[in-house]
């Protein structure tokens, strides 16, 4: 399903970590990935509140924790920096979609990284 969101479809995800050589492009591509599912489920569910979508926000959450272990096997991870630049994702797509007022925290809620 093609994005259909403006904003959201001319975003560069995760761009400072494609910038920085200490994160595998092959293993920040499954985290653009995880991102673009999130907002193809946004656009698709629509939720009408910020519950729901911190329901939503919680499975590509869980994803990020998944996939910490394949950027610690490729000799990387996901340490402070990157958390607070996938964070900033999250919180992009929250307001892309409406959600301005969303807590940066609810967003990530459970995450291990």
């Amino acid at each position: 399903m093609p994005i259909t969101n403006q904003q959201v479809a001319g975003h560069s995800f995760l761009r400072q970590m494609y910038d920085d050589s200490y994160f595998p492009d092959h293993v920040v591509d499954q985290g653009r990935a995880v991102l673009l599912r999130l907002c193809e489920r946004i656009e698709a569910e629509q939720p009408s509140d910020r519950v729901t979508l911190y329901g939503l926000t919680q499975a590509a959450t869980e994803e990020f924790n998944l996939l910490d272990g394949e950027f610690v096997a490729a000799g990387s991870g996901i340490e402070t920096v990157a958390r607070e630049w996938i964070c900033d994702e999250f919180c992009f797509v929250a307001s892309a979609y409406g959600f301005a007022d969303a807590d940066a925290e609810e967003l990530t809620v459970g995450r291990d990284w």
